[in-house]
This record gives C-alpha cells, structure tokens and sequence, in this order.
C-alpha cells in the first residue's frame, strides 16, 4: 500500500510503498477514503512535538473496514467509518465517569507498529493512527460507523477539528442560549466552535482574527459580529458588544499564549474561558489571582471537545445529513496522496481552512 512516511522533522513527506500486518486483537484495518490535513499533524512533521521519527501521520479521517481482529463486535467488514484518535479503554476512571476522551489506558500502538517500509523499518503510527495511507490500523474503539449516504470528505472533518471546536461548545462548557460567545482563531477549529454557539442559541457570537477574509467566512458560519485583532483594541471592542461586560464564553482557538491572556481579558466576571489551541510547549501564562478569585473568571483547557466517539458521530452526521451542520464549506481543496506535500503548505500559508486528502 501506499504511505506519506515522515523520514526527518522539517523535510517533505515520502510518498512511497509499504507494508502492513493484520489486525491484532481489539484492532480493525481501515480503507481510507479520506485524510483531512490537520496543524496537529503539521506539528508533528516540523518536530515541534516530542515524537519519534520514522512516522506515518493523519489521524482525521474516514474509510470502509477491510478487516477486523478477534474480538472486535462493533463493525464488520464493508461497514463505512470515521476513524479518530480517540482511543477509550471501556474500563479506566475516566472512561467510566463519561470522559473517554481523556483515557490514560495504555495502548499496544503506543509501543508496537502494524507498519513497515520496504527496508523492514518499522513505522510510527502518529496519534495511534497513521490514516496518511491507503489502509490504517486503529482499536476498535477509534472507529464509528456511519451511514452510507454520508460523503466521507465531509464525514473525515467529524473525526478530531469539527468535533474539537464544536464540542468544547456544546459538550464541555455547555453553553446557554442568549450567553455571549466569543471565538479567537477562525481555522477549522474556530469556525466549528461559532457552528457549536449558533446550535446552542448564542447571542452575540463574536468572532476575532487577523485576517478578513477569515472573518468574512465566520459570519456565513453563524457569527453575528466580527473584529480583526489587528486593528484597535479587540478586548474593548468585545466589552461594548456585551453591554460592557465581556463575553460569558471565549473560545481560544488559536496555539498562542498571547491569544489566551486577550480571552481571558475579553471575559465577564464569572466567565469563562477555553483554550482549544496549543501554544508552544515552553510557552506560559500570567493570570491575576484576583480575576480568579473576587472575578470568579475560569480558564480551562478542553481535549477534543470532549467528545464521545459512538454517541457523538451519530449525531452530528443526523445534522449534517438534516442540512444543520456546514461541513462542505469548511474544504477548501482535495488533493490525491502524491500532493500531499502541496496540501500541507498550503495549510501552513494561511490559504485552506481544511485540506483533504482523497483516495480512489
């Protein structure tokens, strides 16, 4: 099968033939239809996240199973997926109290590989997927399945941005209807976090950016009003949209520390923040113990929209397939694995909200 191998941090992907073992227990082996490019994937490759080398990346991603492990009694051969890097174990405390998303389960892929290339090297699976191929190995618990009629482009997004942004709104924070939302960062991320505000009944839902196109797209997305952070005083800008007050939610969907402490600022006393994006790993942050303390402002961190992989998909597939979710507005452009090198730049210039790789 064919692969995007990551042979040294910095340099381009391999495109090039390799091997892969049959499913163990638990696992299944995914066809892949569709790979979006996602900046987790792009920190990998670049080394600014401590990961080995050689490596397969993509881990957003949909597909038809082709074979399943002993064990596995939640799909079956033919069935269509979306494939996460969500893993849950079923069993540890966190998979128990409602929050697989934040399963500390040891996996055999953390230690193991199901890849090799034609030199017998073995291959890092990135984020216990490697969906940058033609097939990819994942526990069964990394897998949903969908209906047919859902296109798997779109259906890929659902498998870790759309479900980061949207979650954090609808999941983790639980946002009420008529509470100010403001969203920093109109990525992928960002503009599913204002599709999240517009579903939960949001009013204002303010979008921040640099860039104008960006915010032009955020208000087909649902966004009421728009500021560019780059001209005046965006904090301010947001107090005399909320009456004064600032915002009862903001959504940091940016990996800028210096994008938090603005969120932070744009709060009401008693609001709260979420910080979506990943800052630089020797970045950090000063927080006034009086805003957390007689303001009562909250900052919290949210890990994949706190999404819970079977009963989630589900519904947001109902959602998008009812007409209620932009899911096709969030591609920019779809690319054959050959290009997948074109699709990542393309990404790092500012130019793509979501670039998709495509398998035939």
């Amino acid at each position: 099968m064919k692969a995007a191998v990551c042979y040294e941090f910095g340099k381009p992907l391999v495109v090039e033939e390799i091997d892969i073992d049959p499913p163990q227990k638990g696992e299944v082996k995914v066809r892949i239809a569709a790979t979006a490019i996602c900046h987790s994937d792009i920190h990998a490759i670049r080394g600014d996240r401590p990961i080995n080398v050689p490596l397969v990346p993509g881990h957003e991603s949909a597909g038809y199973v082709e074979e399943v492990g002993e064990s596995v009694e939640s799909v079956k051969p033919g069935d269509t997926v979306v494939v996460s890097l969500l893993f849950s174990c079923g069993q540890c405390v966190y998979c128990c109290t409602g929050r697989p998303n934040l399963c500390e389960t040891k996996r055999p892929l953390d230690t193991e590989s199901r890849l090799r290339n034609k030199q017998g090297q073995r291959l890092a699976h990135f984020a216990h997927t490697a969906s940058l191929a033609e097939y990819a190995i994942v526990d069964q618990s990394q897998v949903v399945k969908i209906p047919e009629e859902m296109p798997l482009d779109r259906a890929s997004l659902l498998a870790c941005g759309f479900i980061t942004g949207f979650g954090a709104v609808v999941n983790y924070a639980r946002v009420k209807p008529l509470s100010s939302v403001v969203v920093i960062g109109l990525g992928g991320v960002g503009l599913s976090s204002v599709q999240g505000a517009l579903i939960s009944g949001a009013y204002p839902i303010i979008a921040v950016d640099m860039l104008d196109s960006k915010l032009e797209s955020a208000k087909t997305f649902g966004a009421t009003h728009t500021i560019n952070g780059g001209q005046g005083d965006a904090v301010e800008a947001v107090r005399q949209l909320t009456s004064g007050r600032g915002a009862d939610y903001v959504f940091v969907a940016v990996g800028s520390s210096a994008a938090i402490q603005q969120g932070f600022s744009m709060s009401c006393n008693g609001g709260t923040t979420v910080v979506l994006g990943l800052p630089p790993l020797k970045d950090t942050l000063t927080i006034s113990p009086i805003d957390l303390v007689y303001k009562a402002k909250v900052l919290e961190g949210c890990n994949m929209g706190a999404t819970r992989l079977s009963v989630d998909i589900p519904k947001l597939v109902d959602l998008y397939l009812a007409g209620r979710l932009k899911l096709d507005e969030l591609i920019t452009n779809r690319y054959p694995l050959e290009q997948v090198n074109e699709a990542i730049e393309s990404v790092e210039r500012g130019e793509a909200l979501r670039n998709v790789i495509v398998f035939k």
